[in-house]
């Protein structure tokens, strides 16, 4: 049997690697886009079934946006822009 590293050896290696560097920067991206969204939101006092029903999605689609658990592609994004800015309020995400 050939000899195999230890849990905490290979914990130690992860640490260093540019994947788990991008990783949690992506998962950083995630949850800072969730913040903005929900406050801008709230600050217009939508739920996120209207939310969702002004940018051509779902509430559940919405809610995990909000919980940082998905991040939108750029398509989405620009199509979700593109619905809200032909509605009659205006949303910020900044």
């Amino acid at each position: 049997m050939a000899d195999r590293p230890s849990w905490s050896t290979i914990k130690r290696t992860r640490k260093k690697t540019a994947a788990r560097r991008d990783g949690y920067r992506r998962a950083k991206e995630a949850f800072e886009l969730a913040e903005r969204v929900r406050r801008a939101r709230e600050r217009l006092g939508m739920t996120q079934a209207e939310l969702a029903s002004r940018i051509g999605s779902t509430q559940p689609a919405v809610a995990r946006l909000e919980a940082g658990g998905v991040t939108p592609s750029l398509a989405t994004l620009a199509a979700s822009r593109r619905r809200w800015a032909s509605s009659s309020s205006s949303i910020s995400v900044r």
